[in-house]
């Protein structure tokens, strides 16, 4: 049983190891001088320095205005705008189709289906054309618009999902008691779905943060970039800066693993646990 154990131990570590072993490799990277020029295996630097840190937060364009400051306020903007608007309009979407039967519900959930099917980038001209007819392109609520958007099918599902499975009595029994339905909706509804929408919410905000092509394609102006497309800058034709690219990269998961962390506690159990007997 001990042998066992162990074995299990030691598994485990080396599978830890080898799915970090990239993301040390990156770290290594943003601390080497000899970023990309060493040949060793060891994801440890030999030569620690936080200059590509520095480089990179402390960017400047032409004007000498601060590059990197206008850029990940762009991400954050469009990045919590977007998350905003789409779960804000996504929830009452998936609880209408969950509760309510109306004409054409099927079909519009099958459409809703059908566009996560096909790339972003298949949809790249028409966004553009649509943009570009409504003077919004190199402009950050033209792409807070498209976020918002593309991302409503997934949350709607994602939401819709749970609803579905919310018991029906506890709405019941607060009509019962005198609550309209708005008020269902926002005072037993809502609190009782803080699990998902906080999923809902991570993902939808992961995906804005992360997205590269529309951005590098609706976005002109460097001060205007969010921070993937100015990440990408750093890899040139002939020549990558490595250790700049990974110093970005790290910066750039920062926000992701601070919301993480901050809904992780919502992530996981259910809160509707207890709320009906039998």
């Amino acid at each position: 049983m001990k042998a066992r154990t162990v074995l299990l131990h030691v598994s485990v570590s080396v599978l830890c190891f080898v799915t970090l072993y990239p993301v040390l490799w990156v770290v290594k990277m943003a601390l080497s001088l000899d970023a990309g020029a060493s040949p060793s295996p060891s994801p440890l630097p030999t030569h620690v320095t936080l200059q590509h840190f520095v480089d990179v937060i402390g960017n400047t364009d032409l004007q000498g205005r601060w590059l990197f400051g206008r850029q990940l306020f762009a991400s954050l903007f469009i990045s919590s705008i977007s998350t905003l608007i789409g779960v804000s309009l996504a929830v009452t979407a998936a609880y209408a189709i969950s509760r309510f039967r109306f004409p054409g519900k099927e079909l519009g959930l099958q459409a809703l289906l059908l566009t996560q099917m096909f790339p972003a980038t298949l949809m790249l001209v028409a966004i553009y054309e649509l943009l570009q007819k409504l003077g919004l392109l190199d402009t950050w609520t033209g792409l807070v618009l498209v976020y918002s958007t593309t991302s409503l099918p997934f949350c709607i599902w994602m939401l819709k999902g749970y609803f579905d499975a919310l018991p029906k009595e506890l709405e019941e029994a607060a009509l019962m008691d005198g609550a309209s339905q708005s008020q269902v909706f926002f005072k037993v509804v809502l609190p009782l779905s803080r699990p998902m929408l906080a999923v809902t919410a991570l993902f939808s905000f992961m995906n804005a943060w992360n997205e590269y092509i529309l951005a590098a394609t609706l976005l002109n102006d460097e001060s205007r970039f969010t921070l993937p497309v100015a990440l990408q800058r750093y890899v040139g034709e002939y020549k990558t800066e490595w250790g700049h690219f990974a110093a970005g990269a790290l910066i750039i998961s920062v926000p992701v693993m601070a919301l993480f962390f901050a809904l992780q506690k919502n992530l996981v159990g259910g809160l509707t646990a207890g709320g009906v007997k039998g």
